[in-house]
Protein backbone atom coordinates (compact mmCIF):
# COMPACT_ATOMS: atom_id res chain seq x y z
CA UNK A 1 0.00 0.00 0.00
CA UNK A 2 2.86 2.40 0.79
CA UNK A 3 4.32 1.74 -2.67
CA UNK A 4 1.02 2.68 -4.29
CA UNK A 5 0.86 5.97 -2.33
CA UNK A 6 4.45 6.75 -3.31
CA UNK A 7 3.62 6.08 -6.99
CA UNK A 8 0.60 8.40 -6.81
CA UNK A 9 2.66 11.11 -5.12
CA UNK A 10 5.41 10.88 -7.76
CA UNK A 11 2.86 10.77 -10.59
CA UNK A 12 1.04 13.81 -9.23
CA UNK A 13 4.32 15.71 -8.85
CA UNK A 14 5.33 14.87 -12.42
CA UNK A 15 1.95 15.93 -13.79
CA UNK A 16 2.21 19.27 -11.95
CA UNK A 17 5.72 19.81 -13.32
CA UNK A 18 4.54 19.07 -16.88
CA UNK A 19 1.57 21.44 -16.45
CA UNK A 20 3.89 24.16 -15.12
CA UNK A 21 6.29 23.73 -18.02
CA UNK A 22 3.47 23.75 -20.54
CA UNK A 23 2.07 26.94 -18.98
CA UNK A 24 5.51 28.59 -19.21
CA UNK A 25 6.02 27.36 -22.79
CA UNK A 26 2.57 28.07 -24.23
CA UNK A 27 1.29 31.03 -22.20
CA UNK A 28 3.96 33.07 -20.42
CA UNK A 29 6.99 32.89 -22.69
CA UNK A 30 10.28 34.62 -21.94
CA UNK A 31 9.23 38.14 -20.99
CA UNK A 32 10.20 40.77 -18.45
CA UNK A 33 8.65 44.18 -17.79
CA UNK A 34 10.57 47.07 -19.32
CA UNK A 35 10.97 50.65 -18.10
CA UNK A 36 8.84 52.06 -20.94
CA UNK A 37 5.78 50.08 -19.82
CA UNK A 38 6.02 47.44 -22.51
CA UNK A 39 6.95 43.80 -22.06
CA UNK A 40 10.41 42.88 -23.27
CA UNK A 41 10.53 39.51 -24.99
CA UNK A 42 14.00 38.07 -24.39
CA UNK A 43 15.33 36.10 -27.36
CA UNK A 44 18.67 34.87 -28.60
CA UNK A 45 20.14 37.11 -31.30
CA UNK A 46 19.22 34.75 -34.15
CA UNK A 47 15.65 34.44 -32.85
CA UNK A 48 15.34 38.21 -32.49
CA UNK A 49 16.62 38.62 -36.05
CA UNK A 50 13.99 36.15 -37.29
CA UNK A 51 11.14 38.05 -35.60
CA UNK A 52 12.42 41.38 -36.88
CA UNK A 53 12.75 39.96 -40.41
CA UNK A 54 9.12 38.87 -40.27
CA UNK A 55 8.09 42.38 -39.21
CA UNK A 56 10.07 43.86 -42.10
CA UNK A 57 8.28 41.42 -44.44
CA UNK A 58 4.93 42.65 -43.07
CA UNK A 59 5.98 46.24 -43.73
CA UNK A 60 7.23 45.45 -47.22
CA UNK A 61 3.96 43.67 -48.07
CA UNK A 62 1.93 46.58 -46.71
CA UNK A 63 3.85 48.94 -49.00
CA UNK A 64 3.23 46.65 -51.99
CA UNK A 65 -0.46 46.39 -51.08
CA UNK A 66 -0.94 50.15 -50.79
CA UNK A 67 0.91 50.68 -54.06
CA UNK A 68 -1.24 48.08 -55.80
CA UNK A 69 -4.45 49.46 -54.30
CA UNK A 70 -3.55 52.97 -55.46
CA UNK A 71 -3.80 51.74 -59.06
CA UNK A 72 -6.56 49.23 -58.27
CA UNK A 73 -4.38 46.24 -59.18
CA UNK A 74 -6.21 43.59 -57.19
CA UNK A 75 -4.04 40.75 -58.49
CA UNK A 76 -0.89 42.42 -57.15
CA UNK A 77 -2.76 43.25 -53.92
CA UNK A 78 -3.62 39.58 -53.40
CA UNK A 79 -0.09 38.45 -54.26
CA UNK A 80 1.50 40.86 -51.79
CA UNK A 81 -0.91 39.87 -49.02
CA UNK A 82 -0.43 36.17 -49.63
CA UNK A 83 3.37 36.52 -49.27
CA UNK A 84 2.91 37.02 -45.51
CA UNK A 85 -0.18 34.92 -44.96
CA UNK A 86 -0.36 31.87 -42.71
CA UNK A 87 1.76 29.75 -45.05
CA UNK A 88 4.76 32.02 -44.41
CA UNK A 89 4.91 31.18 -40.71
CA UNK A 90 5.89 27.54 -41.21
CA UNK A 91 9.61 28.28 -40.70
CA UNK A 92 9.28 29.46 -37.07
CA UNK A 93 11.20 27.07 -34.81
CA UNK A 94 9.39 25.55 -31.82
CA UNK A 95 12.05 26.85 -29.44
CA UNK A 96 11.23 30.40 -30.50
CA UNK A 97 7.48 29.81 -30.17
CA UNK A 98 8.04 28.73 -26.57
CA UNK A 99 9.65 32.05 -25.70
CA UNK A 100 6.81 34.14 -27.10
CA UNK A 101 3.90 34.98 -24.78
CA UNK A 102 0.46 33.71 -25.81
CA UNK A 103 -0.91 37.19 -26.52
CA UNK A 104 2.01 37.88 -28.88
CA UNK A 105 1.38 34.57 -30.67
CA UNK A 106 -2.33 35.36 -30.96
CA UNK A 107 -1.56 38.75 -32.53
CA UNK A 108 0.89 37.11 -34.93
CA UNK A 109 -1.49 34.33 -35.99
CA UNK A 110 -4.31 36.85 -36.37
CA UNK A 111 -2.13 39.13 -38.50
CA UNK A 112 -1.16 36.28 -40.85
CA UNK A 113 -4.84 35.29 -41.03
CA UNK A 114 -5.89 38.86 -41.85
CA UNK A 115 -3.35 38.97 -44.70
CA UNK A 116 -4.85 35.73 -46.05
CA UNK A 117 -8.38 37.17 -45.82
CA UNK A 118 -7.24 40.32 -47.60
CA UNK A 119 -5.74 38.21 -50.40
CA UNK A 120 -8.89 36.11 -50.79
CA UNK A 121 -11.20 39.11 -50.78
CA UNK A 122 -9.00 41.05 -53.20
CA UNK A 123 -9.28 38.17 -55.66
CA UNK A 124 -12.95 37.38 -55.15
CA UNK A 125 -14.44 40.84 -54.60
CA UNK A 126 -12.03 43.06 -56.51
CA UNK A 127 -13.03 46.03 -54.33
CA UNK A 128 -10.05 48.23 -53.52
CA UNK A 129 -11.95 50.17 -50.83
CA UNK A 130 -12.83 46.93 -49.04
CA UNK A 131 -9.19 45.82 -49.22
CA UNK A 132 -8.05 49.19 -47.91
CA UNK A 133 -10.41 48.84 -44.95
CA UNK A 134 -9.06 45.34 -44.29
CA UNK A 135 -5.52 46.70 -44.39
CA UNK A 136 -6.43 49.43 -41.91
CA UNK A 137 -7.88 46.84 -39.53
CA UNK A 138 -4.86 44.59 -40.00
CA UNK A 139 -2.45 47.40 -39.18
CA UNK A 140 -4.12 47.82 -35.78
CA UNK A 141 -2.47 44.51 -34.91
CA UNK A 142 0.92 46.02 -35.76
CA UNK A 143 0.22 49.06 -33.61
CA UNK A 144 -1.05 46.93 -30.72
CA UNK A 145 1.96 44.65 -30.87
CA UNK A 146 4.50 47.47 -30.97
CA UNK A 147 2.77 49.29 -28.12
CA UNK A 148 2.76 46.17 -25.91
CA UNK A 149 6.06 44.47 -26.75
CA UNK A 150 9.67 45.02 -27.63
CA UNK A 151 12.21 42.41 -28.60
CA UNK A 152 15.49 42.26 -26.69
CA UNK A 153 18.48 40.02 -27.16
CA UNK A 154 19.70 37.79 -24.37
CA UNK A 155 23.18 38.34 -25.77
CA UNK A 156 23.54 34.76 -26.97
Amino acid sequence: MKTCNLCWTISTALVLIVIGMAYKFFVVGSVVPDTDGREAIILESTERDLVREEMRMFLSSIQKITGALSVEDMEATAKAAREVGAASQQAVPGTLMGKLPMSFKKLGFDTHSKFDALALDAESLGDSQHSLQQLSTLMKNCIDCHSIYQIQSSGK
